[in-house]
């Protein structure tokens, strides 16, 4: 049996009392209070997952104790059934707007009280599960780091993530492009709807429309049933293409058609479907070498591409491998139960200058890796599986250790300017001051040390 506790503030003590012993004997834990000066004190001291309040009290009175309970951080903020023995349909739509769930008649009938309080408390057990799932998906779909590319990345992703724009996300593999999509979406006003994903790349051409746009039973051959597309999955949400660059021309007119028009014919269909979709689109390709090619269309470029987002590769965020090493070392620690792995400040080190051709994807399947192979306790930089070539710059640069002197300068230059670019926030023309260069050399030296511009630059816009 449930002891929810339950609050009660009526100024007539026989109804306290009448309620409390009827919410008693229904399992609650019931307190009652006399006025809403009273009310809010006890909300300040206890958690009450719900609030019986009567309209008429003295002092301040219920709507006006109501709106300050509305005040209340949502975690704590209790559900609140408004009651009064002069209650009117006015009243109830102001209680109403003002946050209450019901709105209670006196002469209360029992009946009556047990089950809008049996709803309320129902009602507000959802509301803490929802949050807690919200706090689960923002906490999934968080995007780390405090590198100037990635403070500037969430500014960007604040200011465009409530409007219905057009997103096209750049970058290598293995930086995150599914994150940043899941992040947009997650703080988008379609938030609560449908977030639909499709592997461009993983789909055979021969089956990508009907993915997209579904299609009827017999309309090709295998077409045993009828199959709702990613399009209409995601209608009044978000459809996330991801590596857009490997999508058929053909498929790509299809697509561009559905923007410009929002509705489409699912294959072997004569009847138009009306989708209301925001489209996010990825791509680890350079789309305007593509369009050179004759690989992709430009027409379908500019409508994906209104607000161009850019994902840095691991090796351009230096100050964030450490945090996206132990965030991922707890994650595994968590799920394995092997609280007892950690890695050495030499370890850290190493795993900073490493070049992570894969991006954080290598940095997390390394992590997973440690935690599952290593004994207890601390792991060393001898005990990093870094790899070899590219990889193995980590390892080298921690042990002093290259192959020539050249490779060692360049290493640890590209580190050091780097780390430059990160102490002046971004700023290239201090970044050049402090490097003792003029800006256009220091570009040129980015340009050869394999280091891109730390705020990306628009390529194009539609």
């Amino acid at each position: 049996m449930s002891r929810e506790r339950v609050l009660i503030v009526d100024d007539e003590p026989g109804i306290r009392e009448s309620l409390s012993g009827v919410l008693e004997d229904e399992g609650y834990r019931a307190e009652a209070v006399g006025s809403g000066e009273e009310c809010l004190a006890k909300l300040a001291e206890q958690l009450f997952p719900l609030v019986l309040l009567d309209i008429w009290l003295p002092g301040a009175d219920g709507l006006e104790t109501l709106t300050e309970i509305q005040k209340i951080a949502e975690s704590k903020r209790p559900t609140v059934v408004v009651i009064s023995g002069h209650g009117n349909i006015e009243t109830a739509v102001k209680a109403t707007k003002l946050g209450a769930f019901d709105f209670v008649e006196k002469p209360l009938s029992i009946d009556k009280v047990i089950l809008v309080a049996r709803n309320a408390l129902r009602r507000h057990a959802l509301l803490r599960e929802n949050a807690g799932l919200r706090r689960e998906v923002e906490s999934k779909y968080r995007i780390i780091g405090e590198s100037v590319p990635m403070k500037a990345l969430r500014r960007q992703l604040e200011l465009m993530a409530p409007t219905d724009g057009r997103v096209l996300i750049y970058g290598e593999s293995g930086v995150g492009k599914e994150l940043v999509a899941h992040a947009i979406h997650a703080h988008s006003r379609r938030a609560g709807e449908s977030f639909v994903e499709v592997n461009c790349a993983a789909i055979p051409e021969e089956l990508i429309e009907s993915e997209l746009f579904g299609h009827i039973k017999g309309s090709f051959t295998g077409a045993h049933e009828n199959k709702t597309g990613k399009f209409l999955q995601a209608d009044g949400g978000t459809l996330f293409l991801d590596e857009i660059g490997d999508m058929s021309l053909n498929t790509q007119a299809k697509v561009l058609r559905v923007l410009e028009e929002q509705r489409f014919e699912p294959v072997g269909s004569g009847k138009t479907v009306q989708v209301n979709v925001r489209v996010i689109a990825a791509t680890n390709k350079s789309l305007e070498e593509e369009i050179a090619r004759g690989n992709f269309r430009e027409d379908l470029f500019y409508r994906l591409n209104v607000i161009p987002f850019v994902v840095p590769p691991l090796r351009e965020r230096v100050k964030d491998v450490a945090l996206l090493a132990d965030y991922f070392l707890e994650e595994f620690r968590s799920a394995y139960g092997r609280k007892e792995v950690s890695l050495s400040a030499e370890a850290v080190s190493a795993l900073q200058l490493h070049a992570w051709p894969g991006n954080v994807r290598e940095l997390r399947n390394l992590m997973e890796r440690l935690v599952i192979m290593s004994p207890p306790g601390e792991i060393g930089v001898d005990r990093l599986p870094l790899g070899s070539g590219a990889g193995d710059g980590g390892r080298a640069a921690a042990s002093g250790r290259f192959e020539t002197l050249e490779e060692a300068r360049k290493a640890y230059e590209r580190d050091y300017v780097l780390r430059t670019i990160e102490a002046e926030n971004g700023n290239m023309t201090r970044t050049a001051a402090a490097l003792g260069l003029e800006r256009s050399h220091l570009y040129r030296k980015m340009k050869t040390l394999g280091i891109s511009s730390p705020v990306p630059r628009r390529s194009a816009e539609g």
